[in-house]
């Protein structure tokens, strides 16, 4: 693993891991998304590219543009003002959200209360959703090589709209993602996300779970694929102590490369869009643009503004240019 001073010598590659983890994140959303509707498992029972029509996105590749879009504009100083401003910008004045998730609304609806962080987030009926992880990718982007920073920035960014488990999961996977930046390996990453996790938590249990289950498989996740699913269900697929342990799971047992590892988190069915752009960030961050398929990274490039309006037509490669500049220039 590289340190961060080893890493921030060579922009190509740091422009290549930034640009990788970002089209990661969005492919990772956009084929999750695919996998699981009807008409692709009616025709392919297994989705393992994209088929001829238009990609889209979704709120995990929406609201992680949110976040690189504060990031950005903040020069990766983050507070929780600045939070709340782009909330206030680019989330509270839409008056509706095709596909938004339940606690970024209950989020911006007690914003428009006056309710700040942490208790726009304490105070909502679904802080214990994904909806945090999902979007949380671009501040373990900017803090490559410093797992530490990326979990405290994950916790200022992630109260606006969650507490306790939905805390805890971002900052998970902003730490694995910090170390997936530089060179990580499999057992540095998810060892960075699993010291964000208290051991009193639902989401630390059942993450220590589901890796005992894949060990006790040797390994091998087609034999424990639906006593896995079955141990780690919620009645609503979007909880962190659900996604978030299927996402890692998944990044345990395939993470060679880019392709194989989000066909296998992108067909784990449940909330898969979710389970795809946290599995895509990570091995985007580890393998780079140059370890992605050119035509995927095309395929996401824009995204369609589905539920934040703000967002359509973005184009992902320029983000990721603003991104590196920024950790480039923070040294």
């Amino acid at each position: 693993m590289l340190t961060r001073e080893e890493f921030i010598r060579d922009r190509e590659r740091v422009f290549d891991k930034v640009y990788g983890a970002l089209s990661g994140l969005a492919i990772g959303d956009s084929f999750g998304d695919a996998s699981r509707k009807q008409e692709n498992r009616a025709n392919y029972a297994i989705t393992t590219d994209f088929n001829k029509g238009a990609s889209w996105s979704t709120d995990d590749t929406e609201f992680a543009l949110l976040t690189a879009k504060t990031l950005i504009r903040c020069g990766g100083k983050l507070t929780t003002e600045e939070c709340v401003r782009s909330w206030m910008e680019d989330v509270v004045t839409q008056d509706e959200y095709k596909r938004g998730g339940a606690s970024e609304i209950e989020a911006a609806n007690n914003l428009r209360k006056g309710l700040l962080p942490p208790l726009s987030g304490k105070f909502n009926a679904f802080h214990m959703s994904d909806g945090s992880s999902m979007r949380i990718g671009p501040i373990g982007i900017i803090c490559a090589g410093d797992p530490e920073k990326a979990k405290e920035y994950a916790r200022i960014e992630s109260e606006v709209s969650h507490y306790r488990d939905g805390v805890w999961g971002a900052q998970a996977v902003a730490a694995a993602v910090a170390v997936a930046m530089v060179d990580g390996s499999i057992d540095e990453i998810i060892d960075a996300a699993m010291s964000a996790i208290p051991e009193e938590s639902w989401l630390y249990y059942n993450m220590t779970q589901a890796f005992a289950m894949l060990e006790k498989s040797g390994g091998n996740i087609l034999d424990i694929w639906m006593d896995l699913h079955d141990f780690l269900w919620t009645s609503s697929w979007a909880t962190t102590a659900e996604a978030i342990p299927s996402a890692f799971a998944c990044l345990k047992a395939k993470n060679d490369d880019f392709r194989t590892g989000i066909t296998l988190a992108g067909n784990f069915g449940r909330d898969a869009d979710t389970i795809g752009a946290v599995a895509g960030v990570i091995l985007g961050a580890k393998y780079g643009a140059k370890g992605i398929p050119e035509r995927w990274i095309e395929k996401t490039r824009y995204p369609s503004g589905t539920c934040l309006t703000f967002t359509k037509g973005i184009d992902i490669r320029s983000y990721a240019e603003k991104m590196t500049d920024i950790i480039l220039q923070g040294e």
